[in-house]
C-alpha cells in the first residue's frame, strides 16, 4: 500500500529577546497539550555558527569512507557537556533556552537540571547497516524507557522537556522528525499507560520501522494495530532550519525519518527535568566527574556560570541549608582563583 505525502508543520518564532517569556502562549500550550513545541529564534545565530564550525571539524565530511563506521546516536563523548567546545556548553546553559523550559514546565529555572546535552551527527546512507537496530527510518516510540526509572505521570503533570537544536537544513539533508500531535484527553493514540512500543515490556527492543513492526504483527498483532491505526497515519514532520528547535515530552510519540543518501544532519539532544524527580536519570558521566581533566574546564564554567546556570547544574541555591559560613568560605577558596564570586550565596 502506498503512503500518503506527509504533512509538515513549520517553525514558529520565539519571543523578543527581553520579554517576560521566551514562548508564546500558544506555544507553551501546543507543548502541554499537543505534545511538542517547534520553534526558531532562541539561540543567536553567532552561536550558532560557532557551534556548526566545531561540530564539522570535529565529525567525518558526508560520504567519507570515515562517515560509514560512525554511529549516529552520541558523539562518542566529544559532545557531552561539558564538551571542550565552549559552543556547546553555551547553548547547553543559554539563557533564552533555560527560559524556555522553565516557561513549559511552569517552575523557576533554578528549579530545573540538566539531565542530558550531546551534539551528534546522522549520516543518509543507502543501505540500512545496523540491521533490526538500524537508526535511518525508526520505528515510532516514546522516549521514557531510557531516560526515566518509572513511567511519566499524567499528561497534565509533565515532568521533563527534551529538545532537539537542528544545525543542519532538512532541504539539504532530510531527516525530519515526525512527531505524533496529541488531540485531548480522549486521543486514541494517547491511551494510559503508554507501552505499546518495541523495547516496553516484554515487546524487544528494535530501532528499525520495518524489523520492528513486522516482529509486532507477529508477537503482538494488537499492538501493531494500534499503531497503524492511530500512529504513523498521523504524524508530522517538522521542517527545521539551523538554529529551529523541537520541543518535545517523554511520552511524546515520534520517530527520526531517513536522511538523504550521502548527506550529514547535525543536531543536539538536551533534557532538562524538574528538580527533585530523581527517577528521571542524567544519560552521562556525572558532570563533576569532568573536574579530573588537566583543563579546568568545568571549574571555569562554574566560577563563570550565572547562579540559575550552576542551579541547573545541581549547585546549591541561595538559601539552601548547605549554604553556612563554613561552606561559604570552603566553596570559595576552591573556585575564587577562577573568578568565583559567592556574594549571592552571603546574602
Amino acid at each position: 500500500m502506498e503512503e500518503a505525502e506527509p504533512s509538515w508543520i513549520e517553525p514558529e518564532r520565539a519571543r523578543a529577546e527581553g520579554t517576560a517569556n521566551v514562548l508564546s502562549t500558544a506555544q507553551i500550550g501546543g507543548w502541554r497539550e499537543r505534545g511538542f513545541a517547534f520553534v526558531d529564534g532562541i539561540i543567536p545565530e553567532e552561536l550558532l555558527k560557532r557551534v556548526i564550525e566545531d561540530a564539522g571539524s570535529a565529525f567525518p565530511e558526508a560520504g567519507s569512507p570515515e562517515a560509514t563506521a560512525t554511529a549516529d546516536f552520541g558523539s562518542q563523548g566529544r559532545f557531552v557537556f561539558p564538551a571542550e567546545s565552549g559552543a556547546a556548553n553555551e547553548i547547553t546553559l543559554h539563557p533564552r533556552l533555560l527560559g524556555a523550559v522553565s516557561d513549559l514546565l511552569g517552575v523557576p529555572i533554578r528549579e530545573l537540571r540538566l539531565t542530558q546535552s550531546d551534539l551528534w551527527p546522522k549520516y543518509g546512507r543507502s543501505r540500512k547497516t545496523a540491521g533490526q537496530l538500524d537508526n535511518q527510518d525508526q520505528r515510532i516510540h516514546v522516549d521514557y524507557p531510557n531516560h526515566t526509572l518509572v513511567h511519566p505521570p499524567p499528561w497534565e503533570a509533565p515532568e521533563a522537556v527534551e529538545i532537539i537544536l537542528y544545525l543542519s537544513e532538512v532541504d539539504e539533508c532530510g531527516g525530519a522528525t515526525a512527531a505524533v500531535p496529541r488531540q485531548g484527553a480522549d486521543d486514541p493514540a494517547y491511551p494510559w499507560p503508554i507501552v505499546a512500543s518495541p523495547g516496553i515490556g516484554a515487546l524487544p527492543y528494535l530501532n528499525d520501522r520495518t524489523s520492528a513492526e513486522a516482529l509486532l504483527a507477529k508477537q503482538a498483532p494488537e499492538v501493531a494495530r494500534f499503531r497503524a491505526e492511530h500512529l504513523y497515519p498521523r504524524e508530522v514532520r517538522v521542517r527545521y532550519r539551523v538554529g529551529s528547535v523541537l520541543f518535545y515530552r517523554h511520552d511524546t510519540w515520534h520517530r527520526g525519518t531517513p536522511l538523504e543518501s550521502g548527506t550529514r544532519r547535525l543536531a543536539q539532544n538536551l533534557t532538562f527535568r524538574k528538580a527533585g524527580h530523581e527517577w528521571i536519570s542524567t544519560l552521562h558521566t556525572g558532570w563533576s566527574w569532568s573536574m579530573y581533566r588537566r583543563s579546568r574546564l568545568m571549574e571555569q564554567l562554574i566560577a563563570g556560570a550565572s547562579v540559575d546556570q550552576r542551579c541547573v547544574l545541581g549547585f546549591p541555591a541561595p538559601g539552601d541549608a548547605y549554604w553556612t559560613e563554613e561552606t561559604i568560605a570552603a566553596v570559595e577558596a576552591r573556585f575564587a582563583p577562577l573568578g568565583f564570586d559567592a556574594r549571592p550565596y552571603r546574602s
